[in-house]
């Protein structure tokens, strides 16, 4: 009887310790939109223990969690997504992407949304049902003088100026969701393009670093038929 009681202690006491090993699996990663873009204050949930932590300003977070547990990824204006971990994987790279514009409460700026409240200050739009595009001869031509704030120089396009000497001080630019050059603006038919938005100030913060010059964001007619 005294060695089944000691087998049986013996045999949690093992249990016990497996699975405090199992939980102590730490996984980090990075949560992006665009596919390289990193997403500040992403929720990741731990299944197994609930436990919920954030990305950081550059999108990385880290969690503790069981060799087989699952993250649950999840960000305002963007489909979760359920990511199973495995014994190998230490490492876990999470792209979202995004839910259909928000009437009324929301503008869409590509792939985040810039709240009513804030868009005097941060969105600047212009589209095709207020302005005939095909009269200007490119797309530097419309945004010279309508928007506020922004320069266009030799083909580059400035939103907050000048801010760094030996930094690269030009906007970053999304062609219908793709991060693309200035150059690539030369390329696009006037009469192609649905619409144009220049962002700048905190909405420009959901483009992570690279959007710190301001964003400016071209959808074609052929993006969206």
């Amino acid at each position: 009887m005294v060695k089944i009681k000691y087998c049986a202690i013996t045999f949690l006491i093992i249990c016990f310790a497996f699975n405090l090993k199992a939980q102590d699996k730490v996984v980090q990663g990075i949560v992006t939109i665009l596919d390289s873009l990193p997403l500040i204050g992403a929720n990741i949930k731990v299944n197994s223990t609930n436990e919920v932590t954030q990305t950081d300003s550059v999108g990385f977070f880290s969690v503790t969690c069981n060799s087989k547990d699952v993250l649950m990824v999840s960000a305002d204006g963007f489909y979760g997504r359920r990511v199973k971990i495995k014994d190998n994987i230490k490492y876990a790279a999470i792209n979202l992407k995004p839910k259909p514009r928000k009437k009324n409460k929301y503008y869409d700026i590509g792939y985040g949304y810039v709240s009513d409240e804030n868009k005097l200050n941060a969105l600047s739009r212009l589209t095709n049902n207020e302005e005939d595009f095909s009269r200007y001869s490119n797309v530097f031509d419309i945004i010279k003088g309508r928007f506020s704030g922004v320069r266009v120089d030799d083909n580059n396009i400035y939103i907050r100026g000048i801010t760094s000497i030996v930094g690269d001080n030009t906007a970053l630019i999304v062609i219908d969701g793709i991060i693309s050059q200035s150059s690539d603006l030369a390329t696009i038919p006037t009469t192609d393009i649905k619409s144009i938005n220049v962002i700048k100030d905190g909405g420009a913060a959901i483009y992570g670093v690279r959007g710190s010059n301001g964003v400016v964001i071209i959808e074609t007619r052929k993006a969206v038929e």
